[in-house]
């Protein structure tokens, strides 16, 4: 994952994002290069943290195991994994992300309290790719 998605670690971990000085348009990914506003004549792109809490806007399971570049031991078994949409409590944006393992689409549901959480998307015996969770605030 790309590191400058976010920051912080433990409590302090948060999403990045850039808000446009011109129109206050808050983006994430974060956008370095120009307001993606259609409607704005562009400004200064300034890096925010973004909430740490939000509600789960929708949610599936993914039962299959993706295609390259996904990356999976074909050997190990498949384990299932929830994927929530997650509107941002201060933002009021979408923000796609995997809820942690173990936490399965029967354990979620709409509206949902979640917050933002570190995890590990791939390790390997040199590297830990990390990335994010949403985890249900109730399973603290």
């Amino acid at each position: 994952m790309v590191a400058d998605w976010f920051t912080g670690e433990g409590e302090e971990f948060r999403l990045l994002g850039t808000r446009c000085a011109a129109c206050s348009a808050v983006f994430f990914p974060r956008e370095d290069g120009f307001c993606r506003n259609p409607g704005c004549g562009g400004g200064e792109l300034v890096e925010v943290p973004l909430s740490r809490r939000g509600r789960v806007w929708s949610y599936t399971d993914g039962r299959y195991r993706p295609p390259l570049p996904y990356v999976s031991d074909p050997d190990v078994a498949w384990e299932p994994y929830t994927l929530l949409a997650v509107e941002l409590e201060a933002e009021r944006m979408v923000v796609l992300g995997q809820a942690p393992p173990g936490v399965t689409a029967a354990d979620v549901e709409v509206g949902m309290e979640v917050e933002v959480v570190p995890g590990v998307l791939n390790e390997d015996a040199e590297t830990v790719w990390t990335t994010w969770h949403f985890r249900p605030v109730s399973a603290r």
